[in-house]
């Protein structure tokens, strides 16, 4: 296990680096110059000169680019061209909302998502099937933003028993998490539509093998079989969906975030390119990569645990 591990980790460093390099490629020949933006179009030379000579922006690009790895490397993300402000503040202000909402959309959708495809796979051709197959496929089709806009109008608007947007802080703790209801229910849904279908497919591939057979012969019903000897061979591809639906629900929310106007990493990041802070663009896409990297590196940690013969595989 622990050389499997390690390479595991050897793997993460190395894509870590290759996606710091394209990330400040990519956004270095994006057009714009974040002095001339700040200053605005009338500017003189000089001073958008002297304003590029503060920000760094007058070093040759390997230099910028080694000063910014390092930075990040030691927690130092930078100062933010527009506000003037530690980067590593910003994303810390936003991470609190952000991180929170992804933990609990994920949680909801995988409470929601797991007992749906049980009951789907155990009840398959049924009422109950046919039920959790339709509502499935009407999850997938809606658009969160659209359902969003919904769950505003029925609990906000018409109901009035949750806000209708807006974050208060974490100083009254229970007003924060009223808050981030909606917005994780509208972003959690379409994800257990997804992870419920995942998972009846896998759990009715699961139940031509054998050792289904053999629990069956033994007097357990098909749900109960799937519940005890089904489910844990079905998390391979549970796994994989719930890994790529965290880093999804952390780095794709952004339009969500802008109809329940709330202050996460996805409106920072917005905010941050039509500005022109290209240290905060740097700075956050990174992040989010490697919040993805971390995640599936965790998700293959599962896999080995879930099915040891995976670690030889690798």
């Amino acid at each position: 296990m622990m050389g499997y591990l390690l390479k595991r980790l050897a793997s993460l460093a190395v894509s870590l680096l290759a996606a710091s390099l394209v990330i400040f490629l990519v956004v270095e020949v994006a057009p714009g110059d974040p002095a001339s933006f700040m200053l605005g179009m009338n500017a003189r030379p000089d001073t958008v000169a002297a304003l590029r000579a503060e920000l760094g922006l007058d070093l040759p690009v390997h230099l910028r680019y080694l000063d910014w790895l390092g930075g990040m490397l030691t927690g130092d993300f930078g100062i933010s061209y527009t506000y003037r402000t530690p980067v590593a503040q910003m994303v810390a202000d936003r991470l609190a909302v952000s991180l929170p909402l992804a933990a609990g959309a994920l949680a909801l959708s995988t409470l929601i998502a797991l007992p749906a495809g049980l009951i789907a796979a155990a009840r398959r051709g049924r009422a109950p099937d046919m039920a959790v197959m339709g509502a499935t496929q009407l999850g997938i089709a809606l658009p969160n933003f659209w359902l969003a806009l919904l769950l505003v109008l029925l609990f906000a608007l018409k109901l009035h028993w949750l806000p209708a947007g807006g974050f208060p802080g974490w100083e009254d703790p229970a007003a924060a998490l009223r808050a981030l209801i909606l917005p994780a229910t509208a972003l959690a849904l379409p994800q257990a539509a997804i992870l419920a279908r995942v998972l009846r497919s896998a759990l009715l591939d699961i139940l031509e093998e054998e050792f289904i057979r053999t629990a069956r012969a033994k007097g357990l019903s098909r749900g109960q079989a799937l519940l005890r000897h089904g489910l844990r061979n079905a998390l391979i591809p549970v796994l994989t969906i719930l890994g790529l639906q965290f880093s999804f629900l952390l780095a794709g929310a952004i339009i969500i975030e802008q109809v329940f106007f709330l202050p996460g990493l996805g409106r920072l990041i917005f905010q941050a390119i039509t500005q022109r802070d290209l240290i905060v663009v740097e700075s956050v896409v990174l992040l989010l990569v490697f919040a993805v990297i971390v995640v599936n590196f965790l998700t293959d940690l599962a896999y080995a645990a879930a099915d040891p013969r995976l670690r030889h595989r690798r």
